[in-house]
Order: structure tokens, then sequence, then C-alpha cells
């Protein structure tokens, strides 16, 4: 009965570390995405900040766009978070930005090691749960015979 045991608490184990994988991938998909924003975001800044005009599609609504001209200021609105955004230069924007990339190029560095690092522990108690069953099956198997 000690192998049984053994075999759920391993089991059980294996659980867990599967709902762990899936919410750290879940949280690297964020951070992705995240980082996919500020990509674009680099670019923009780059592409616009030495123009003194740009044109552009607004958005209206339900699918439709006007034609507009954006004057450049060198100002830039940005969203600190919580409903609070301030003005920035280009350069201001530019170095928040790079900032910012890099806390999510770390935290996402994090998570891919947490998750190698879990990976690694399933691949440890997998082979024991295999063993486990096997030893348990062939028990079963001769007690019947």
């Amino acid at each position: 009965m000690e192998d049984q045991q053994k075999l759920q608490q391993i089991l059980s184990q294996l659980e867990v570390y599967k709902s762990q994988t899936e919410l750290y991938q879940q949280q690297i998909d964020a951070v992705q995405a995240s980082l996919g924003e500020i990509k674009v975001l680099e670019s923009t800044l780059d592409d616009i900040s030495d123009k003194d005009t740009i044109e552009t599609l607004v958005p209206l609504g339900a699918g439709s766009f006007i034609n507009a001209e954006i004057k450049n200021e060198n100002k830039v609105i940005m969203s600190l978070g919580s409903g609070v955004a301030v003005s920035k230069t280009f350069d201001e924007a530019k170095e928040t930005t790079a900032r910012q990339k890099k806390e999510l190029e770390d935290t996402l560095d994090k998570l891919f090691k947490d998750l190698q690092q879990i990976t690694d522990i399933v691949a440890q108690l997998s082979p024991q749960a295999e063993q486990l069953m096997q030893k348990l099956q062939s028990q079963s198997a001769g007690q019947m015979n």
C-alpha cells in the first residue's frame, strides 16, 4: 500500500505543477503581448519624432476611419496606469519606453527560468510515477495468478 500512496502523492504533485505551468504560460503570453506593444511604440516614436506633421487614420467607430494630420509638438501623452497620464517629450518617452522594455524583458527571462525549473521537476517525477505504476501493475497481476 506504501507504493500506492507514493504514486498518489507524485500524481498530485504533477497535477499542481501542471497548473503552475499553465499559469506561467499565461503570464509569459501577457508579458510577450506587452513587449510587442512596447516595440510598436518604440518604432512609432522613431518614425514620427523628426517629422513636422504626420498623416494618419483616426478611428471613428464601427470600423470607420477618417484621414487626419497630426502636428508634431514634440509631446507624447503617456499612461502611467490607474487612469493617470503625463506629457513627455519624445526623448523622455523613448527613455521611458526603453526602461519599460528592459523591465518586461527581465520579467520574461525570470518567467522562462521559473518555468524551466518546473519542467525539470516534472521530468524527474514522471519516470518515478511510471515506475511505480508498472510495479503496482505487476504486483496486481502477480496476485491474480
